[in-house]
């Protein structure tokens, strides 16, 4: 079947159109690892009623932007999508996917988007990977679009000490003796890229001693390694809590930034791309002064930190005990730290009137109940840092029906050679 990419789409994917029967109508056509303007031979591998999912067979006329990937990897691995895209070409298809989410979901009429590139390669300080213990170790990621394990020896996004605790860990890895239960492990390296804390995850059943000699044979893995802290897997279908079963040696790693020292500890969230995460805070908190702020989804203060330093008092609310702890540790004496979700708080929240939000909520966005809270407040300045595209077009278009306008908007690439979109949204109540 011959397909014309038209676009590409957010997940990664072309999209091209065929003719479905014999009414004649266009039915879409999801192309992985294709780039608009390729014209491609491809297989039908899936058909869904409204949409159906296809492999390239021949690449008929490559795009211009089409390039050999880095990774040995790519193609079979899940965690890339864009490595076979030229970076600008990616920044480019990155923007345009932002700008029509936004307008067909929120009708919203944009500012120029301000796109921040990223360094490609090595970016990541936090690599998660799953683990088949045991005499056939393996050390890996998922297939592309499956949940079988693919060896993986090296990552090239992620950083030069994570890929040299990954090569030591294939190397003790068939005869260390881990329990048969460690089913991942997730390696976090500290800004100079000199110090690793490792979280080890286990399914349930495992004996507490064996686990514990499993982290004192991962402490081993590397003269950087600072600590390594195990945790039980958490069920799927549950909430994502885990539990702390065993650690040797530190539990945290001290993440030094251009301002602020934060303390992260195993279990706590913080952004990965390791030369961005100064920039990122200064297109959040930049210019914002008063009285009062309030940081939503503070994690370990990455923002209140420094907003403490332009406002008299900062309230950050983070749901997370872990991170909650690591917050109350890294926020200076005028951030009030308050234990909550969002819409917890702002569902209590009575006498605040802050003149500077800031809102870093996770993928599943902001919501309806954190939107109603928010409307009470009445902030004259929200700035909404993003993840997911269409749940941030969701959100501003309610917050555009409160009053609120963009007055800015970035592009902050956390996620080269993904398909994952960063942004920031200064929003301003008209």
């Amino acid at each position: 079947m011959q397909l014309r990419i038209e676009k590409l789409v957010y997940g990664g994917d072309g999209l091209a159109r065929f003719s479905a029967g014999e009414s004649g109508r266009a039915k879409a056509v999801f192309v992985p690892f294709s780039i608009d303007g390729e014209e491609i031979e491809g297989q039908i591998v899936e058909q869904k009623p409204g949409f159906a999912r296809a492999r390239i067979e021949t690449i008929r006329t490559p795009s211009p932007d089409r390039i050999s990937p880095c990774c040995p990897y790519f193609f079979e691995c899940g965690g890339c999508q864009y490595q076979h895209v030229d970076y600008r070409r990616q920044l480019a298809a990155k923007s345009a996917i932002l700008v029509e989410t936004l307008k067909r979901t929120a009708s919203l009429e944009l500012p120029e988007i301000a796109i921040h590139a990223s360094p490609q390669w090595n970016y990541r300080n936090r690599t998660r990977l799953k683990v088949r213990a045991g005499a056939r170790f393996a050390l890996g990621y998922y297939r592309f679009r499956s949940h079988d394990l693919l060896p993986a020896e090296q990552c090239p996004i992620s950083s030069l000490l994570i890929n040299r605790a990954m090569r030591s860990l294939w190397e003790m890895g068939p005869t260390a003796g881990f329990a048969p239960e460690l089913c991942e492990l997730e390696l976090f390296a500290n800004e100079s890229d000199r110090q690793l804390l490792i979280e080890a995850y286990f399914k349930t059943g495992g004996a507490r001693k064996l686990i514990r000699n499993t982290c004192e044979r991962l402490a081993k893995t590397a003269p950087e390694v600072v600590g390594v802290v195990a945790f039980e897997q958490p069920d799927p279908g549950k909430p994502q809590v885990s539990r702390k079963l065993a650690s040797v040696g530190a539990t945290e790693l001290d993440y030094q930034t251009n301002s602020v020292q934060y303390r992260v500890s195993a279990g706590a969230f913080f952004q990965v791309n390791r030369f961005l995460i100064d920039e990122l805070v200064d297109l959040a908190t930049g210019g914002a002064s008063g009285e009062l702020a309030l940081d939503l989804y503070a994690g370990v203060g990455l923002f209140s930190s420094v907003l403490a330093r332009s406002f008299r008092q900062v309230v950050a609310v983070e749901s997370s005990p872990i991170s909650h702890a690591d917050l109350g540790r890294n926020a200076p004496p005028q951030v009030k730290t308050e234990l909550a979700t969002t819409e917890q708080f702002l569902g209590k929240a009575r006498g605040f009137a802050p003149d500077w939000i800031v809102a870093d909520p996770p993928r599943a966005g902001l919501g309806d109940g954190v939107i109603r809270g928010l409307a009470k407040l009445a902030s004259p300045v929200i700035t909404y840092v993003s993840c997911d595209p269409a749940t941030l077009a969701r959100d501003l278009r309610a917050l555009a029906a409160l009053g609120y306008r963009v007055r800015e908007a970035h592009l902050i690439d956390l996620f080269p050679q993904t398909f994952h979109i960063e942004s920031v949204f200064h929003l301003a109540r008209s």
